[in-house]
């Protein structure tokens, strides 16, 4: 069993034990009015007792409904809490990725907004790391972009991935790890959740 499992199996079996001390509580008032009632007057006990038992299941009902709601909202809120667990791993991993992986992600990357851009110069800026790998290996860059001049950019915050412009600097492409992940935000958050909680 899931550790995300285990933690809504607790707050189930919170709500219901909260539940049945709500449903306790409740008959221990109902049965105090039905002694007031019977100790009044004859002709309208029955009328209080009637009144009792309504206010009484009302009471009841409206206890539940907020114990569910309260349920649901602590579900929720774990879910929510699990899921931004799994994106601060995953950006973890993606941090500490295997320099080989990572330069097969810049290349991959570079290509994609080389293709967007359609410019011939391009000026590409990401963190210091990446940029001094990108540096040390511009030839093989190079060649698979064909005939496009690389100018290295400034050093930005980014766990990883590049900032791609072109000479005149009036245009953009975000491949940066956070501004991917971002655009794919809802898809991302779906898909953990699936496999997170069915």
């Amino acid at each position: 069993m899931s550790g995300a499992e285990l933690i809504i199996q607790e707050i189930n079996r919170e709500a219901e034990q909260k539940i049945k001390y709500i449903l306790e509580e409740a008959q221990k008032e109902a049965k105090k009015i039905k002694e007031e009632a019977k100790r009044k007057a004859e002709a309208r006990a029955e009328w209080i007792l009637r009144k009792a038992k309504t206010q009484a299941e009302l009471e009841k009902q409206r206890i539940i409904a907020n114990a569910r709601l309260e349920v649901r909202r602590k579900k929720l809120a774990v879910q929510e809490k699990l899921i931004q667990e799994v994106i601060e791993e995953v950006k973890k991993r993606l941090r500490e990725l295997p320099q080989e992986e990572y330069f097969e992600t810049i290349k991959v990357l570079l290509k994609s907004a080389v293709q967007e851009l359609g410019e011939k110069k391009i000026r590409v800026y990401s963190n210091e790391a990446t940029l001094s790998l990108i540096a040390s290996r511009i030839d093989e860059l190079k060649a698979g972009l064909g005939d496009v001049s690389i100018e290295i950019g400034e050093a930005i915050e980014t766990i990883g991935g590049v900032v791609v412009e072109n000479e005149a600097g009036d245009i953009r492409i975000d491949n940066t790890f956070e501004a991917r992940m971002e655009r794919m935000e809802s898809e991302i958050r779906s898909k953990i959740a699936k496999v997170l909680f069915g």
